[in-house]
């Protein structure tokens, strides 16, 4: 995930991915209501018989602390399924986790669920949105009102003075949309638009990808968003979106591309190399397996067996992920693979091997002149 506003890179500033990730995403249940056809776990309505149970979640929240106090998040399938999501809320925000929540836009993201999710101790929480009218969005979610209940749910954590993030998974039907998502988006007066590009896993299909020139039109597109608009733009699945950022701002302030490589690498810079799959990101599925992403189905172990701390700082995948010396093809020729490194998820997905190059990359290492 990359940011461009300088309030991530203060947070992110003396963390060291080897030790601790940034953010932890637990997703506590694969149950949901809607059906959308890009979705990662392919979710459905009943709940696994072998999710962690409360207990157990206790015991990942606990673990989690021994990171420190990382972003964390609880996700689905849709958290609200869970009976249990409050007394887990209550339980992250009392040990000190900074905890946000990602509901699915169903009638379950009600007001009075949001002001009970808050008073446990919820600070903040992200709605997906994938078009900028009914249509477009209710068609990829699969459930008519699907949208309309999204705009309510935003409107009500905004009323209870939690911050607001609003997802959008970009996909063939929506990126043409992206200027009419950008004004809906800062008309809900959010703190971070984040945006994720499509894995073509689960029930997500290579076909419905965009084209490795579309990415670099629609990336190119979120820096002027950047420039024009208060919230802050975060990108996951395309860290190559921090190339373009940095790309654009060498241009703008007539200095080589190299030097700011440079100065990133360095972590002296305006930028701090960013987050990737295993690289200051951890993810635990509903059965505890313990992924480098929810779109990387390569488990380093699984937190019923393991600890999570333990696997995080020295699963051979997770140590494999934060080596950016192993990237292979034009990843690992490029001179921003330590600041972006491909999609790692995307990359697994299209060619069986995590370390390949990211297949939906348009960029030549070769042809660009660094000075």
């Amino acid at each position: 995930m990359i940011e461009t506003m300088p309030k991530k890179s203060d947070l992110l500033r003396g963390v060291n991915f080897e030790k601790s990730p940034f953010l932890v995403i637990w997703e506590v249940t694969q149950a949901c209501d809607l059906a959308c056809r890009h979705c990662r776990a392919s979710a459905q309505p009943l709940h696994h018989p072998l999710e962690l149970t409360t207990g157990e979640g206790f015991g990942l929240l606990d673990e989690i602390r021994r990171f420190g106090r990382p972003l964390f998040v609880f996700t689905g399938g849709d958290p609200m399924k869970r009976e249990d999501l409050f007394e887990l809320i209550a339980y992250a925000s009392e040990i000190g986790l900074r905890v946000g929540l990602s509901p699915s836009g169903t009638p379950l993201l009600s007001y009075e669920n949001l002001d009970r999710a808050k008073n446990a101790g919820l600070r903040s929480v992200s709605i997906s949105i994938d078009g900028p009218d009914k249509e477009t969005h209710d068609a990829l979610r699969n459930v008519e009102g699907s949208f309309r209940w999204c705009m309510n749910g935003a409107g009500w954590v905004k009323e209870l003075g939690m911050d607001l993030q609003v997802n959008t998974t970009v996909t063939r039907f929506n990126w043409q949309k992206m200027d009419e998502m950008a004004e809906m988006v800062a008309g809900l007066n959010v703190s971070r638009w984040s945006l994720f590009f499509l894995v073509p896993t689960g029930r997500g299909k290579p076909e419905d990808e965009i084209t490795a020139n579309e990415y670099e039109l629609v990336l190119n597109k979120l820096y002027d968003f950047s420039k024009q608009y208060s919230f802050r733009i975060k990108t996951t699945e395309a860290p190559h979106y921090r190339r373009v950022v940095i790309q654009q701002m060498a241009q703008e302030m007539d200095i080589s591309v190299s030097q700011l490589i440079q100065e990133t690498n360095s972590g002296k810079g305006r930028f701090l190399p960013g987050i990737n799959d295993g690289k200051g990101f951890v993810f635990v599925s509903h059965t505890g397996s313990i992924f480098p992403s929810g779109f990387l189905p390569a488990s380093g172990g699984n937190v019923r067996e393991n600890s999570l701390v333990d696997v995080y700082r020295n699963s051979p995948i997770f140590q494999a992920l934060r080596n950016p010396d192993l990237l292979k093809g034009k990843c690992g020729r490029c001179a921003f693979r330590s600041i972006c490194g491909g999609s790692r998820s995307r990359a697994f997905a299209v060619t069986g091997d995590f370390l390949n190059e990211d297949p939906y990359c348009a960029y030549e290492p070769e042809t660009e002149t660094l000075s």
